[in-house]
């Protein structure tokens, strides 16, 4: 025969009590602990009333090992207060709070060792966004907003479409919306923008046997900018912090040439970025390179050069022959690529106390990345190219 469960409506168990009394008298006495909790009794003497056929059942559950563990973790609660046990001791030894012992222990009382084996029903959540609704976030974002703003908020969305904020950011997230950022762009107006464009990236891609290809520009005013006071390092949980204000000590001029081939950079620090500095750097660049060799230089169309005394002393060298980049196309310089990464990786955080020391870092810098330099590649052909920039010219015309 299987065995009787106290809550069942005109059972008795072994004292003679039918269930629902027995029921009765456990509400009883939760509500009597209760109010010796709320009294202030630091312990808890009493225990909801457990029948043989309780026990048995609560100690099959513990035993059993393939039961959920919140199933075990009640009927320890109750076989807990069944030896006696205080609140406290009962919440120690489950790793729980006190609130969960009562509750449970109430649980216990109302149903029974059922009640314990299944959890209370919640009232049902919110309904999802209608269709209509998503729509018309995405149909105004893509809007211009009312008034003198000029881009949507998440709030302002919120607020306009009669819904929480946290609905706007996930409909914004599903549609990949980010009103908040912007990309700008600059077309370039040079006639001869697709014939130097084929030029460049041809000797990326193939470049000439027997020839260097080399990527040079300048980057002027780098500015030696000394912190007022030593900022404090990465800690775990907190980033490290810098100073607002600085003191400018001067600033340099970095000229570099960028070998495409083996990616090594060939950098010297001026004062200024005249034409003057810059056939000093041409001349660097015709000592360094081994004899023999055509050197393809890639540089923008900078006035410094083409300047007439640039443009007579290229012609006294043969061997070095320009090729200027389109106007308003200093992407397509290679260099600027190393001018980021030195921007980024050594003097935005750095600190100097002299443009000597500015020099001697970029220096340092240099020389660290020609120990394991990387050759450049492109991996972009012209007609990619053009085929991504003409629907860009096609908006703005």
């Amino acid at each position: 025969m299987p065995a009787r469960m106290p809550g069942d409506r005109g059972q008795e168990n072994a004292c003679g009590e039918t269930s629902s009394g027995l029921v009765h008298r456990r509400i009883q006495v939760i509500h009597k602990w209760k109010r010796m909790c709320d009294a202030g009794g630091m312990a808890q003497t009493v225990c909801p009333l457990v029948s043989a056929e309780d026990r048995t059942l609560l100690e099959a559950i513990v035993a059993d090992r393939n039961r959920a563990q919140k199933h075990v973790a009640r009927a320890r609660i109750i076989l807990g207060s069944a030896d006696r046990l205080n609140v406290a001791a009962v919440a120690k030894r489950a790793r729980i709070g006190r609130p969960a012992v009562w509750r449970w222990q109430q649980r216990f009382a109302e149903a029974g060792v059922e009640g314990l084996l299944r959890d209370a029903t919640r009232k049902p959540g919110k309904a999802p966004l209608g269709d209509q609704t998503v729509q018309r976030v995405v149909t105004l974002t893509c809007a211009e907003p009312p008034g003198e703003a000029t881009h949507w908020t998440g709030r302002a969305m919120a607020k306009e479409a009669g819904i929480s904020l946290r609905s706007v950011q996930r409909i914004w997230a599903t549609h990949d919306l980010q009103p908040h950022r912007i990309r700008t762009f600059k077309r370039s107006t040079d006639p001869e923008f697709a014939a130097k464009l084929e030029d460049i990236v041809g000797l990326y891609v193939d470049p000439p046997k027997h020839a260097v290809v080399l990527s040079v520009d300048e980057k002027s005013q780098i500015q030696a900018l000394d912190r007022t006071q030593p900022g404090l390092p990465l800690k775990p949980g907190k980033a490290g912090t810098m100073t607002h204000d600085y003191l400018r000590n001067g600033v340099t001029t970095l000229f570099a040439a960028l070998d495409v081939l083996d990616g090594t950079v060939l950098g010297r620090c001026m004062q200024r970025h005249r034409h003057q500095e810059f056939l000093r750097f041409l001349n660097t660049i015709e000592a360094t390179v081994p004899t023999g060799k055509v050197i393809d230089v890639i540089l923008d169309n900078y006035g410094s050069h083409k300047h007439p005394k640039v443009l007579r002393w290229l012609a006294r060298h043969p061997r070095l022959v320009f090729h200027y980049t389109p106007t308003s196309g200093s992407w397509l310089n290679a260099v600027e690529t190393f001018f980021s990464a030195l921007t980024r990786r050594r003097l935005k955080r750095g600190s100097f106390h002299s443009i000597v020391d500015l020099q001697a870092a970029i220096h340092r810098y240099i020389a660290e990345h020609n120990h394991d330099p990387k050759p450049f590649t492109w991996t972009k052909t012209p007609t990619q190219i053009l085929a991504k920039l003409t629907p860009m010219n096609a908006s703005v015309h």
